[in-house]
C-alpha cells in the first residue's frame, strides 16, 4: 500500500473531510428547520394515532348494525391520515430545498477546488491496491 503522503493521496483526506462536515451541515439544518419543531412533533403525533386507530378498526371485528358509521369513521381517519402525510411531505420539502442549496454550493467549491484532478480514483486506487 503507497503512503499517503505522495502527491496523488495528499486531495483524498481533504475531500472526506469536506464531505463530513457538509453532512453535519445538512443534518444540522433538517434538525433545525423540521426535527425540532413543534408542528413536526404533532404532526408526527397526529400520524401515529390516526394509524393505530384506523389499524384497530380495520381488526376489530365488525358489528353489522353499526357498519356504515364504523365505515364513515375509517374514512375520516384515512381522511386526517392523508393530510397530515401530506403536511408533513411539505414540511420536509422547504428543508430539502435548504439542504439541496447547501449541496449545489458544496459541490462548486469542491469543482474549483480539484478542477482537472481525479481527486476520487486516488482515493479508490489507494485503498483498493
Amino acid at each position: 500500500m503507497a503512503s499517503f503522503s505522495s502527491s496523488q493521496y495528499s486531495d483524498c483526506p481533504t475531500v472526506v473531510g469536506i464531505s463530513i462536515c457538509t453532512t453535519f451541515i445538512c443534518e444540522s439544518i433538517s434538525w433545525l428547520l423540521i426535527y425540532r419543531t413543534d408542528s413536526y412533533k404533532t404532526l408526527c403525533f397526529s400520524i401515529d394515532r390516526a394509524s393505530k386507530k384506523l389499524e384497530s378498526m380495520k381488526t376489530t371485528a365488525s358489528n353489522p348494525i353499526k357498519k356504515s358509521s364504523k365505515v364513515k369513521k375509517m374514512d375520516r381517519f384515512e381522511t386526517t391520515l392523508k393530510e397530515s402525510n401530506r403536511d408533513l411531505s411539505l414540511f420536509k420539502f422547504k428543508s430539502g430545498v435548504v439542504v439541496a442549496l447547501v449541496l449545489f454550493v458544496v459541490f462548486g467549491l469542491l469543482n474549483s477546488l480539484f478542477e482537472g484532478r481525479p481527486v476520487g480514483m486516488h482515493f479508490l486506487q489507494y485503498f483498493w491496491s
